[in-house]
């Protein structure tokens, strides 16, 4: 009965070792003295990120709805229009998605527009804009309401008052 020993196998072991260190040397790809790349490696991650995106929405389970002509997102003073866009909802998940390319519009050129969209249960809300809106614009018209325009001027002394006397009768009242 013969046995095998360990020094039978190891000649065949370092050739072997040997061999793919050759071969691995041969194709290194980088490292000190490794030859540099002559074309720049462009990625293409935005078809990557919108089939991504659309087999995330179909897990979703959303769903196109057809013959949408405008969608307006209304955000403080601006509004962002969408003409024409594609517009995916799913009700389960309360997730919308409108795409298409977006304008940036102001509340108040829009308006006239979306004042024909809106039903009497907006009407309360067009309210309370109005107001904003007012608050923040005054009109020039009207003096009553008109802001005064020398804030930044400092007010003229009243002659025998001083600033201490003034706070004096302030805290004693």
């Amino acid at each position: 009965m013969n046995l095998l020993r360990a020094d039978d196998f190891m000649p065949s072991i370092l050739m072997n070792r040997e061999k793919l260190m050759k071969m691995a040397g041969a194709v290194r790809t980088g490292g000190k003295g490794s030859m540099r790349r002559k074309k720049k490696a462009v990625h293409k991650t935005t078809t990557t990120d919108d089939k991504r995106l659309q087999s995330t929405l179909k897990r979703i389970g959303v769903n196109a709805i057809p013959a949408i002509e405008e969608v307006n997102i209304f955000k403080d003073d601006v509004v962002i229009q969408f003409v024409n866009p594609k517009v995916q909802a799913s009700i389960a998940a309360n997730t919308w998605v409108v795409s298409g390319s977006p304008q940036t519009k102001k509340l108040q050129d829009i308006l006239p527009q979306v004042l024909s969209h809106l039903g009497p249960d907006n009407l309360d809300n067009l309210k309370k804009l109005a107001e904003q809106i007012q608050k923040q614009a005054p009109s020039a018209g009207d003096p009553a309401t008109a802001a005064p325009e020398d804030d930044d001027e400092v007010p003229e002394l009243v002659a025998g008052e001083t600033f201490e006397a003034a706070a004096e009768q302030g805290n004693a009242a």
